[in-house]
């Protein structure tokens, strides 16, 4: 027999959703269904989030107990409307990108078992030149939200003194992410200076709280600002977007008001179509203004200790530091 399915219409597509009925979320109790239908309600706030950007899928058909597929590139058997963007990544070769311009885009993935959705900062008309400066905070082990919390609060007082204004979002996790839109003027190695540049200033707040160690054996209990989430091919979570996790949480977009005791866990695939259809998109102003960057990228400048390391899969990057976990390093390597 025919698996079975039910269409939603979205937009102007109708959208088919296959075993409609299946359990993804085993302890939450959520199917199939209703992560596709989440995406639906909110489907303005996540399109803001990923309208024309090149996004990689992180997919779980059978459910989040199974191992995720990460996938970089478009499914090559796809709907005539859904839409690409060619990204080229850091060892040079390209690929078609699923660029999403529509809902119905979200909701055709959903039901492929994407769970959660990974943007670039870039968009599909350029995509050498990013419009988005990422602050990824990142508690280390044992650390509850509040220390992200707290960190994400210097990044927005950095930023300010900067003239810029930082959009914070809960991880899904016990992070939080903060998201400036910038103008789209700079190359990836400038725009990760500037989040170098940017993470430092934070540190600088207070390094008992905040660390850019890019070694874990450094970072000890503090939040990581993962500076090199604003490289070529690396991605963070968009809003909006469901997390797999136990929980169904939601990464989710919040008003700086609503920081100061916002729990990540009150946000999850049935709690936030309804805070969004009160609320809307609290973060529809992102794209109000654009910034530049040269303030961060002239105290990267002037900052003595230059680079910092990539992650092992990039190629040898000009100016960069050795990559030699410290621990491990030969005295002339240190």
């Amino acid at each position: 027999m025919p698996s079975p399915y039910i269409e939603l219409q979205v937009g102007e597509r109708t959208v088919k959703v296959t075993n409609p009925d299946k359990v993804y979320f085993a302890e939450f109790g959520a199917t199939k269904r209703e992560l596709v239908e989440y995406y639906v309600s909110v489907g303005d706030g996540a399109l803001r989030a990923l309208k024309d950007r090149p996004t990689n899928l992180k997919r779980h058909p059978d459910g989040i107990q199974t191992e995720a597929i990460y996938q970089k590139r478009m499914p090559p058997k796809h709907p005539d409307w859904l839409e690409t963007a060619t990204v080229t990544f850091p060892s040079g070769r390209k690929a078609d990108s699923l660029r999403v311009t529509e809902v119905a885009a979200i909701a055709y993935c959903a039901n492929l078992g994407t769970i959660d959705f990974h943007p670039w900062q870039v968009r599909a008309a350029d995509t050498e030149h990013p419009d988005e400066l990422r602050v990824d905070l990142d508690p280390q082990p044992g650390l509850p939200f509040d220390a992200a919390r707290r960190a994400a609060f210097l990044t927005k007082e950095v930023l300010e003194e900067l003239g810029m204004t930082g959009f914070v979002k809960t991880s899904g996790n016990r992070g939080a992410h903060i998201a400036v839109r910038i103008e789209p003027r700079w190359d990836f190695i400038q725009v990760r200076h500037a989040g170098i540049a940017l993470a430092r200033a934070v540190e600088e707040r207070d390094p008992s709280l905040v660390t850019t160690a890019w070694w874990k054996e450094e970072r000890g209990d503090r939040v990581f600002i993962d500076f090199n989430q604003n490289a070529r091919d690396r991605t963070v979570v968009s809003a909006y977007s469901v997390r797999a996790r136990p929980e169904a949480t939601v990464s989710t977009p919040l008003a700086w008001d609503e920081l100061g005791d916002a729990d990540p866990l009150d946000f999850d695939i049935r709690t936030v179509p309804a805070r969004f259809a009160k609320l809307g998109d609290v973060h529809a102003a992102m794209d109000d203004q654009a910034y530049s960057i040269e303030p961060l990228l002239e105290r990267y400048e002037a900052d003595e200790r230059g680079d910092m390391p990539y992650p092992p899969n990039y190629p040898k990057m000009p100016g960069e530091p050795k990559r030699v976990q410290p621990s491990k390093a030969r005295p002339d390597e240190t």
